[in-house]
């Protein structure tokens, strides 16, 4: 006698999904690792090997409709909010170059120093009661001051920066869409870099902005509306995608002691600690490709203008290529991740987010000997595209 599994579902939108979609993940792998939802039209590549291929294979597989399903940004239009990560060559060759002219090594290791000191400007008073909100006093403002120094943001303005940035990625329950307020946080957004952007034109800093002005290949020049298109990336996934990071990496420290205890004893570990939690739980969870023509994948012929989704979180756990990969190990070699993509549309602020947590989680290494988390008040972010909390309640152990 057969006993009947309950069927199989991924949904994206599925609150339950954002709790925990690792065990979806794995049955995915194992039973439909191209998987196809009857309910929103899209397939899913959920194994290290072909979310690999899939991000490398710009020939068949498209960024021209954005990497969300959400219904305002994913289309035709939706490089005005995503930039180049909703271009294919030669538009997004074009312009990764001339952001790239910007957007240089040197300015990202020039923010070390700044990094530091944004940071221990939210730590200290956070570490001094003893208790406090991971990511509404820590986590969530350092990315924000970090991005708002690159691109100029004056100080005072950078709290409703942060709070329509959070506004664009939440979803309520049961809303596919982005929401009014969302669509509301990207005109204000919008307005807002158009105003600095005219400010930096009449009087140019040492910011990235005034870079981005001048920015210049072979004659050619960004536009406002390229300009204002990258800085909304910058703000949303360069904020939003650390901020996760930094928490998640908080979370399972706490869950994993033996990571805690290595990190607080030698801080030199902290390098491993953030790749182990970008492949662990990745704060990018999927990014959408649509098919260029009809595309076989997996002995399935897709049909053209499909959405196929490139499952990093499921990636990231794949036993193939990750050993006892729901283990959080902070001593594996995690150089095979994914959470960053690959191939020409590899993630741009990689080292930027790299550098942000190590520094951030190494200051913390090095004053506290241990914390917990309250998880009965941990929040979580809902979102499609991105995993972390809104909320994290911590108590510290200072050494």
């Amino acid at each position: 006698m057969t006993t009947r599994t309950e069927e199989l579902v991924y949904d994206p939108y599925d609150y339950a999904i954002h709790d925990d979609p690792y065990p979806t993940y794995a049955r995915m792998r194992e039973e439909a690792p191209l998987y196809h939802s009857d309910l929103y039209g899209f397939w899913a590549l959920s194994r290290h090997s072909d979310v690999a291929a899939g991000f490398k294979d710009g020939r068949r597989l498209s960024n021209r409709y954005g990497v969300s399903l959400d219904p305002a940004s994913f289309g035709p239009e939706a490089h005005r909010a995503m930039s180049f990560l909703a271009m294919d060559p030669p538009d997004h060759t074009r312009m990764r170059a001339l952001v790239s002219r910007g957007f240089t090594p040197k300015r990202v290791a020039d923010l070390t120093a700044r990094i530091e000191r944004i940071t221990m400007s939210h730590l200290e008073p956070a570490l001094a009661g003893g208790r406090f909100d991971f990511v509404t006093d820590l986590a969530g403002l350092v990315p924000m001051d970090v991005i708002s120094e690159l691109l100029g943001v004056a100080p005072s303005d950078r709290a409703e920066l942060r709070r329509l940035a959070d506004l664009l990625v939440h979803r309520d329950a049961g809303v596919l869409d982005v929401p009014a307020a969302g669509i509301e946080a990207a005109i204000l957004l919008a307005g807002y870099f158009s105003d600095l952007i005219a400010a930096r034109r009449r009087a140019p800093t040492g910011d990235l902005t005034s870079a981005l002005t001048v920015a210049e290949v072979d004659g050619d020049r960004l536009s406002d509306d390229e300009i204002i298109s990258f800085l909304i990336l910058m703000v949303v996934a360069g904020n939003e995608t650390t901020t996760k990071l930094l928490a998640n990496a908080w979370y399972w420290a706490a869950r994993f002691r033996p990571v805690m205890d290595a990190v607080t004893e030698d801080p030199d570990r902290v390098p491993a600690w953030v790749e182990e939690t970008l492949r662990y739980d990745t704060s990018t969870q999927m990014l959408v490709r649509v098919t260029h023509g009809p595309v076989e994948l997996l002995g399935t012929v897709i049909p053209p203008d499909s959405p196929v989704l490139l499952l990093l979180g499921s990636a990231n756990r794949d036993p193939a290529v990750f050993p006892d990969p729901d283990t959080y190990d902070i001593g594996r070699d995690a150089s095979k991740l994914i959470s960053f993509g690959a191939g020409r549309h590899f993630c741009l602020g990689a080292s930027l987010a790299r550098l942000e947590a190590r520094t951030v989680l190494r200051l913390l290494a090095e004053r506290c000997s241990g914390w917990e988390v309250d998880e009965a008040a941990a929040a979580r972010v809902h979102s499609i595209n991105v995993r972390g909390f809104a909320a994290l309640p911590t108590t510290t152990e200072a050494k």
